[in-house]
């Protein structure tokens, strides 16, 4: 029987595996959906649970997919990263447990947070793929 780390190699890529499993971080503005502004969701790439909307996606200029908050405030869960000489707060998926990325408190908006997610951690489901894939309650986010 296979355990659930060798089920994840295969499932997912190499840069997948090592951004949800081991804190990697991909290279910034050479990533999937750092610059992607269509209407949709982003899911956890592990779990499939719905993380962030386009509605709140921004261009922070950073390299890497920026939202001001979460679409799923009980799927975040965060902690303190002191890697690389740094004190910063990492964001990882409540369900798979998967490392997505960080917040960092120069976001814009009431909430003043921006969310640096890997695009390795996630997928983009297009609005007009809700329904077909399952996630037709987003729906009405882009009515």
């Amino acid at each position: 029987m296979m355990n659930n780390k060798e089920e994840l190699k295969k499932k997912l890529s190499p840069m997948q595996y090592e951004v949800t499993q081991n804190n990697a971080t991909e290279p910034p503005f050479h990533n999937e959906y750092w610059n992607e502004f269509r209407e949709g969701i982003y899911v956890d790439i592990v779990s499939g649970k719905p993380l962030f909307s386009s509605k709140d996606k921004f261009d922070a200029g950073c390299g890497w997919p920026s939202f001001s908050k979460p679409l799923a405030e009980e799927e975040m869960v965060e902690k303190t990263d002191l890697t690389h000489f740094m004190v910063r707060t990492e964001v990882r998926s409540k369900s798979a447990d998967s490392h997505l990325g960080h917040v960092f408190p120069d976001g814009p908006g009431p909430s003043g947070l921006r969310y640096c997610i890997n695009s390795a951690s996630i997928r983009f489901i297009a609005k007009e793929k809700l329904a077909d894939e399952g996630y037709e309650e987003f729906l009405g986010l882009f009515k």
